[in-house]
C-alpha cells in the first residue's frame, strides 16, 4: 500500500505547492489525479519517485519510507525519455546491470514482445514513432516489475487511436501482474477508462478536493451511460475546484460541467 501523510511542499520562492495531503492507494489500484493548473499533481509525483523531498509529512511504500529513487517504483513520463545512443532492446535493459546477459536477453523479449514490439530490440529510438517509444519507455518501466507505476501525463502526446490502443496494452500489462499504478491526466475519459478510483484536486495550494469510485467493469465503454454519467460528475467537480474560496466539494452529479 502507498500511504502519504500530510504531505507539504514549498518551494524556495515561497510558492505551496502541496498543504497537509493525505492518501491511500491500495495494492494493485489505479488511481488516477485530475486537477487544474497548479494543484501539484506532478509535484506529488516527483516527491513519491524520490526525485525531490517534501517540506514536511511522510511517503511509505509497504511500509517504508521513501526518501529517494527506488527500485520498487518506476516511472513513466510524459515523453519518451529514451536514450538516444541505445538500442530499443538496451533502453529497455536500463537498470538491470546487475543481471548476466543472459538473463536481461530473455527479461527484454519478452517485455519487448508484450508491448507489441517484438523484432523492434534493434531500432534506434528515432526510427519508432512516438507511440511506439512510449511502448518502449512503459516496457522499461515494467520491466523490473515495480511494486508502485507512477505515470504523470503518459499518453497526452499521442493521437486518440494510438492513445487508446495503448490504454488496452498497459490495462493487460497491468492485469498480469496487478502493480499498484498513480496516473497524472488532464483527460477525464482517460481516468475513467484506466482508474480505479479518480481524485479530483484543488489548487493554490495542492489538496484533494473529491473522490469518485469507479465501479464500472473493464473493459469499459465510452459511449456507455454509466461511463458518460461518471465522467460529467467529475467534470462538474472539477469545475467546483477551480472556483476561489471553494472550502470543499459540491455534491457530486448535482451540477453541470462549465467549460471542462
Amino acid at each position: 500500500m502507498l500511504s502519504i501523510d500530510a504531505l507539504s511542499k514549498t518551494y524556495a520562492d515561497g510558492v505551496v505547492a502541496l498543504d497537509e495531503l493525505s492518501l491511500r492507494v491500495g495494492d494493485g489500484e489505479i488511481v488516477a489525479l485530475v486537477g487544474g493548473s497548479g494543484c501539484g499533481k506532478t509535484t506529488l509525483l516527483r516527491l513519491i519517485a524520490g526525485l525531490d523531498r517534501a517540506s514536511a509529512g511522510q511517503i511509505r511504500l509497504d511500509d517504508q519510507t521513501i526518501n529517494g529513487p527506488s527500485a520498487n517504483v518506476g516511472v513513466i513520463f510524459q515523453e519518451p525519455r529514451l536514450f538516444p545512443w541505445l538500442t530499443i532492446e538496451d533502453n529497455v535493459a536500463f537498470g538491470l546491470n546487475q543481471l548476466s546477459a543472459f538473463e536481461r536477453e530473455g527479461l527484454v523479449a519478452n517485455a519487448l514482445t508484450r508491448v507489441g514490439l517484438s523484432g523492434h530490440g534493434g531500432r534506434w529510438p528515432r526510427e519508432l514513432s512516438g507511440g511506439q517509444q512510449q511502448r518502449a519507455a512503459i516496457a522499461r518501466a515494467l520491466i523490473t516489475r515495480p511494486r508502485l507505476l507512477i505515470m504523470d501525463e503518459p499518453f497526452s502526446a499521442l493521437d486518440p487511436t494510438t492513445r487508446a490502443s495503448l490504454h488496452r496494452h498497459l490495462l493487460s500489462l497491468w492485469d498480469e501482474s496487478r502493480p499498484t499504478m498513480l496516473l497524472v491526466t488532464h483527460d477525464v475519459e482517460e481516468a475513467v477508462t484506466l482508474a480505479d478510483r479518480i481524485i479530483v484536486m484543488q489548487p493554490n495550494p495542492g489538496r484533494v478536493f473529491e473522490t469518485f469510485p469507479n465501479l464500472l467493469a473493464r473493459p469499459r465503454v465510452r459511449l456507455g451511460s454509466g461511463f458518460e454519467t461518471l465522467s460529467r460528475q467529475i467534470l462538474t467537480s472539477l469545475d467546483q475546484s477551480l472556483k476561489p474560496g471553494m472550502p470543499k466539494a459540491a455534491p457530486a452529479g448535482t451540477a453541470d460541467a462549465a467549460w471542462w
